[in-house]
């Protein structure tokens, strides 16, 4: 199964950005999604953003994920 993460960008420099996935930051590459700027949030997989997603949305996901982690560990 694959799975993209919705992510918020915190620095770019050219076509690489630092994004932020619950608390963790990592870089990954802009190339797909050239038009992505400085607080967007995307969707990201395998090192990539693939997709520009509406904050409003993204927050909603990552609830959901953070509501699924808890019934896993219980």
């Amino acid at each position: 199964m694959c799975l993209a993460v919705p992510a918020k960008i915190v620095s770019v420099d050219d076509n690489i950005a630092e994004v932020e996935i619950a608390g963790v930051v990592r870089k990954i590459g802009l190339d797909l999604v050239p038009e992505a700027k400085l607080h967007d949030y995307v969707l990201v997989h395998a090192g990539f953003a693939i997709q520009v997603i509406d904050e409003e949305e993204a927050l909603k996901t990552l609830e959901l994920f953070k509501e699924i982690m808890k019934h896993e560990i219980s």
